[in-house]
């Protein structure tokens, strides 16, 4: 019976250091100062996403919607955040639970 040749485990394509040893990047980038039209838009475009959750759970609880609903409810904040960091050429990719990131980009 042969036996199997053992491999030498696989190089590390990194530089042997943890991520807690690499020092943070002090020179990166400082959060945005947004303006008061740009809350107010972030506000509402949060608060289109929490009525679309509420309307969607209610038609699911009244057999209008069939299969699964999967509410965002909660999390609209998180694709608010995402849209107002996106720069020109940036991509994003969800979920299931993801209604609300249709909503905030605009799509229907």
């Amino acid at each position: 019976m042969a036996t199997a040749a053992k491999k030498a485990p696989a190089k590390s394509r990194s530089d042997n250091k943890s991520r807690s040893d690499k020092q943070p990047n002090l020179s990166a980038p400082k959060p945005a100062d947004f303006t008061k039209e740009e809350e107010l838009s972030a506000y509402r475009h949060m608060l289109l996403i929490r009525r679309f959750e509420e309307k969607a759970g209610q038609l699911y609880g009244m057999g209008f919607i069939g299969g699964f609903c999967h509410l965002y409810i909660g999390q609209e904040a998180v694709v608010t955040g995402m849209k107002m960091a996106l720069v020109e050429g940036d991509q994003m990719i969800t979920a299931y639970r993801d209604h609300g990131h249709m909503l905030a980009m605009d799509l229907s």
